[in-house]
């Protein structure tokens, strides 16, 4: 099962990352963009992810991951259930959904140095 804490030691150290509280919920952000929430019970983290492939993966594992709320399917979001996830896994998640919404140089430079 992954936790905030598991979340927060691969999102804290990326280049424009930061951690918010807002309304009882843990939001990582670049700039004002959330590319990785957390629901208020911490079961469901949320992570932007194309849109065009997100029935797909959805499709792929429906015990793991799920459509977000309606008012939400307008973004590129997609939710995954955190006791099915495991670190490697939410690791690739997190870095991707970073990736999208970092200037692109920014992620270049950050792969560069792994």
């Amino acid at each position: 099962m992954v936790t905030v804490d598991d979340v927060r030691r691969v999102a804290g150290p990326l280049p424009r990352s930061t951690e918010h509280l807002i309304h009882d919920r843990v939001k990582f952000r670049v700039g004002q963009i959330v590319y990785v929430a957390f629901s208020r019970d911490e079961t469901m983290m949320g992570f932007a992810f194309p849109k065009e492939e997100r029935a797909a993966l959805i499709e792929s594992e429906p015990a793991k991951f799920e459509m977000p709320s309606v008012s939400d399917q307008r973004f590129n979001w997609v939710e995954a259930r955190t006791a099915a996830l495991d670190e490697e896994e939410m690791r690739e998640l997190v870095l991707e959904a970073w990736r999208m919404v970092v200037p692109k140089r920014v992620a270049a430079a950050y792969f560069e140095t792994l």
